[in-house]
């Protein structure tokens, strides 16, 4: 006579799939474990060169800070190519080579933008859109001001149109940046040589409106004449 077959519960049949499942994993562990444990260490090896490269750029902003110091002082002067070149014999690096050595930080970025000044104020045009248009710091006034730059390039080559959005796009970067009201006043002078004349008296009525204390009211009555008022 047949023995009669054991039902199997679902507890057992529960059971008997975790082990399954255990074993098959175990399995799969010691096939693989060598390149899983490769995997877990470069895993490691990112978050460990994170850190480092964290600490890095910390220092590395640092450094810049203290380059820069030191060779503001002679673009204030108006020695812009020696600020540009730096004076060796003074032991100070100029700005092509903080921003060569630490663009990336806030304040490598910051030297970008100062270098960018010196090429303008020497006439060198195309590089300062270059360095103006590379900018990637997050400073807003430094963005206003890398905007900015970049539309005062483009009005020596008579590119109004596109100089009148950057000084407009300036303007909207910071509610409180001092500079707002004579981007704005620059714009509207981009329109009227574009002789957009009616858009130009439009703007010139808000920028008085809006920045009665900014000291431009006798500039934008100027530009109002200018424009056929």
């Amino acid at each position: 006579m047949l023995e009669k077959k054991k039902k199997i519960s679902k507890k057992e049949m529960k059971q008997d799939t975790l082990v399954t499942t255990y074993y098959q994993t175990l399995d799969f562990y010691k096939k693989y474990q060598f390149k899983i444990l490769i995997g877990v260490a470069v895993v490691a090896l990112v978050v460990v060169s994170s850190i480092l490269y964290i600490n890095k750029k910390a220092n590395d902003n640092v450094k810049a800070s203290e380059l820069l110091t030191a060779v503001v002082p002679i673009l204030e002067t108006g020695a812009y190519k020696e600020a540009i070149d730096g004076e060796k014999q003074k032991n100070i690096i100029g700005l092509k080579e903080i921003v060569s050595n630490y663009g990336g930080t806030e304040n490598g970025e910051t030297a970008r933008i100062y270098y960018a000044h010196a090429l303008y104020a020497l006439g060198k045009y195309d590089e300062a859109y270059e360095e103006y248009n590379d900018y990637s710091g997050s400073n807003p006034l430094l963005v206003s001001a890398a905007l900015a730059g970049k539309a005062y390039v483009q009005e020596t080559k008579k590119e109004y149109e596109d100089a009148y959005d950057n000084l407009v796009d300036a303007a909207k970067v910071s509610k409180i940046n001092p500079s707002n009201a004579e981007f704005l006043l620059r714009a509207a002078d981009n329109l009227i040589k574009l002789n957009k004349n009616k858009e130009a008296i439009t703007l010139l009525k808000q920028i008085k409106e809006d920045y009665k204390n900014a000291g431009v009211t006798t500039e934008v009555d100027k530009y109002l004449v200018k424009a056929g008022i």
